[in-house]
Formats: C-alpha cells, structure tokens, sequence
C-alpha cells in the first residue's frame, strides 16, 4: 500500500435521491415562510381600503417622526423617501407592525390608519 485513502463510491441513484429530497424540503421551507401577511386579516384589510395623505401625514408627525424626522428625512431609522419603490406594501405593513429592525418599536393602528400611513409613504419620493 502507499498510504493513499480510497473513498467509497457514492451510488448514483443515492446523490439523486438526496438531491430530489434537498429541492422538496426547498419547495416545503418556501411555501411555510412565504410572507403569512398574504393570509393575514389585518393586512388584508388594510390593503382593501384607501388611505387618506393628510391623516397619514399626522399619524406619522405623530409616531414617526421621532426616528424617521420631520420630513421623514433619517435620524435614528432611515430616510424613508422611496420607501416604496424599495419595499412592497405588505412589507411595509409587516416592517410597522413587527418592529423588525430594532429600535423600531412595534406599531398596530388600526386598519384604516395604516392605510393612511401607507398613503403617505407612498407619496414620499
């Protein structure tokens, strides 16, 4: 012997059963995790209604501003100009509701003012 390792032969038919196996817990993982916002009450029927701008514009001198500035321009959280060409609206709701990226607190008005809130992201550009 000269002291190489011979490795065991993996059989094919066992490399395309786990790669069979590794794209089917792929497809269950995407469908557990897509965004539960799709089937969520609250975002349904926030997205089901129209926002006015101007109440927006005051829920958010009122809750936002703090973070976000005045004119929604970035102190302690972003710049939210353009928000909506970043982030859907569902994801906006979800990134509100969630408080997700701390220091955000969480935040659930109720339906129609954040689709007032929403209205007025929308028109930040």
């Amino acid at each position: 012997m000269t002291g190489q390792i011979v490795q065991p032969a993996i059989p094919r038919g066992l490399v395309a059963a786990l790669v069979l196996a590794a794209a089917a817990a792929c497809v269950v993982v995407a469908l557990l995790v897509l965004p539960a916002s799709s089937r969520d009450p609250y975002t349904r029927q926030t997205l089901e209604l129209r926002g006015s701008v101007e109440h927006g514009a005051q829920l958010f001198r009122l809750n936002c501003s703090g973070c976000h500035g005045i004119a929604a321009q970035g102190l302690v959280g972003p710049d939210l100009h353009g928000v909506s060409q970043r982030k859907n609206q569902r994801q906006l709701i979800q990134q509100v509701v969630s408080g997700r990226t701390p220091p955000m607190p969480r935040f659930q008005p109720e339906p129609q003012a954040m689709a007032d809130l929403l209205a007025y992201l929308n028109g930040l550009v």
